[in-house]
């Protein structure tokens, strides 16, 4: 299995508009962090879309990624789901929708603010195009499978939210989490990859930080962790001299082979 992280910043994106911090002027491409989204890949092909941030085509292209069997959402906020349009230069290639998983009130959010993609009223003028999704509600602990990948959702707080990270086989996937209960730690113990947010180094009222990050982590133990969901606040590469062992901040474009 591999894993691609497509994007890695926080909703304001790094740099960050308007901000002249050092971190935003900083040389290291590392340090340059679109909103986050990921690619999974099976050995046997099959390819899995994690989000839709609104950087999605440009991160596409940076993966050399023109197609994905299906597209799994986390929730339906802005830096998630914005880039949905950009799915369409993949559904035109396809001889059907692609399938759309979320839970219901995800799938409700996009279907208001998108409503000319799930709306089969919708008719495009000869010559046009519009991205076919073809949505499926998931709910949390019962998996689904996409081609050869088992997938389980795992519900998270996220504030007044509630998020769906993802169990795919040895990888644990949780993002914009404030805390993860019992009941998703049992779930996420036994991968040998954990992707966590991690936002500021002091508590944030909907999101992990890098210490409560790191707790989380090691209560998992997973062989791998990375920290994504990353703010300007920090360097990358002070960040991944100061974690511990095993635990890494991840960057756009980074590639992780998983057995």
């Amino acid at each position: 299995m591999k894993l691609t992280f497509l994007g890695t910043g926080t909703s304001f994106g790094v740099p960050q508009l308007g901000c002249n911090c050092a971190v935003c002027r900083s040389p290291d491409p590392r340090d340059r962090r679109t909103r986050v989204g990921a690619v999974v890949e099976t050995n046997a092909g099959t390819r899995i879309l994690i989000d839709t941030p609104p950087e999605l085509r440009l991160q596409l292209v940076a993966a050399g990624i023109d197609r994905v069997d299906a597209v799994l959402f986390t929730h339906d906020h802005a830096d998630h789901t914005h880039g949905i349009d950009d799915i369409r230069a993949i559904t035109v290639r396809r001889s059907g929708p692609l399938p759309i998983y979320a839970a219901e009130e995800t799938l409700a959010g996009l279907r208001h603010k998108f409503n000319y993609i799930f709306d089969d009223s919708v008719r495009v003028l000869p010559g046009t195009s519009k991205p076919e999704g073809k949505t499926h509600a998931i709910t949390a602990g019962v998996p689904f499978t996409v081609g050869d990948i088992e997938v389980i959702p795992v519900a998270v707080p996220h504030g007044a939210v509630t998020v769906l990270g993802f169990r795919i086989g040895p990888l644990a996937y949780v993002t914009d989490a404030k805390v993860v209960p019992d009941d998703a730690l049992a779930r996420l113990k036994g991968a040998s990859v954990l992707v966590i947010n991690a936002l500021f180094r002091t508590e944030h009222p909907t999101h992990l930080s890098i210490p409560e990050a790191v707790r989380v982590a090691n209560a998992i133990g997973a062989e791998r962790t990375y920290l994504t969901h990353l703010t300007h606040d920090n360097f990358h590469a002070d960040l991944e001299a100061e974690l511990p062992r095993g635990i890494a901040p991840a960057f756009d474009g980074l590639t992780v082979r998983i057995d």
